[in-house]
């Protein structure tokens, strides 16, 4: 398959402390709730594979958030994740979906979708700013006739897309570098600044940092979908669950009011806790460019560089 043969390799930078998690540990660790209150009597057990069936609560299910059973400024072990053995694999963690869209004519997109129970943002002025429960990055490959055309690399609210020829590689199989804590996605090891989108300079004041500490390849662990744009749905290969993938609300944590003792004051508007992400069904999977649309220009670099 394609898919494997010329998936990314992730390089986790040598301070990582939130490694890649499995996706069902954050169900069993989390319960169900809309605005701080718990949704009475759901579904029981939540699995992987029903997890969807909480779209029948709050706003088709886009207002509810998997809540931390343990406050998570206790620090528990769930959320540090499974670090990659020797081959690479996060051994009795499924941290990876992979996901096809086929267009036809040849197009066909491969979105490699990374899971993390944890999320830790930028410190600034020494201020930790944009923690979140639960964690959803990817790289996409756009794919012609077969061949790896570009690639999208996820970062906080946008990213970066290289022409597949110019990265670095391990055999056919392209290198991602994944962010220290905040597990956004690069090209390239050293220091990136994200607060000019689409401009990743090495300096600057919302630094995100990159290197190779333990080497990952998501493909070892990971559930397979084809995906259908016609009724947004997905497909499961090998009995990979659906109801992850069709789940409308959010994997983590609702936003800590201020009240809240575990959210510390705001520091110019921005917190230390947000609200943590949706999943992969919300990452514009039916695109017509290896960008999403957010309104910035795509530009598909051929040389490596910010």
């Amino acid at each position: 398959m394609l898919s494997i043969m010329i998936a990314p390799l992730v390089w986790l930078d040598i301070g990582e402390q939130y490694f890649p998690s499995d996706m069902y540990e954050q169900i069993t660790n989390t319960h169900p709730e809309i605005n701080f209150t718990s949704i009475e009597n759901p579904p029981v057990p939540l699995t992987l594979h029903n997890l969807d069936v909480l779209n029948e609560y709050g706003n088709d299910g886009m207002n509810v958030y998997l809540t931390s059973n343990i406050d998570v400024t206790q620090g528990p072990a769930w959320l540090d994740g499974v670090v990659p053995d020797s081959t690479g694999k996060t051994k009795n963690a499924v941290s990876c979906a992979v996901i096809i869209n086929d267009h036809g004519s040849g197009d066909v997109d491969v979105f490699y979708m990374y899971f993390y129970a944890y999320n830790l943002g930028n410190t600034v002025f020494f201020h930790e700013l944009g923690d979140h429960i639960g964690d959803w990055e990817h790289n996409m490959i756009s794919f012609k006739d077969g061949e790896p055309q570009a690639i999208w690399f996820s970062q906080h609210a946008n990213g970066q897309a290289f022409t597949y020829k110019v990265l670095e590689k391990e055999g056919l199989r392209p290198i991602t570098y994944s962010a220290v804590g905040s597990h956004a996605n690069y090209a390239v090891a050293g220091r990136h600044d994200h607060a000019i989108p689409d401009l990743n300079l090495p300096v600057g004041f919302l630094l995100d940092f990159t290197s190779q500490g333990q080497l990952w390849d998501p493909t070892l662990s990971t559930y397979f979908y084809n995906y259908q744009p016609e009724t947004a749905s997905f497909e499961s290969i090998n009995e990979s669950p659906l109801g992850a993938m069709h789940f409308k609300g959010r994997w983590g944590d609702q936003r800590y009011p201020d009240s809240d003792p575990r959210q510390p004051p705001p520091f110019f508007g921005f917190r230390k806790f947000v609200s943590g992400p949706t999943g992969p069904w919300d990452k514009q999977l039916n695109r017509t460019n290896v960008c999403p649309e957010t309104g910035i220009p795509c530009i598909i670099r051929d040389t490596l560089g910010p």
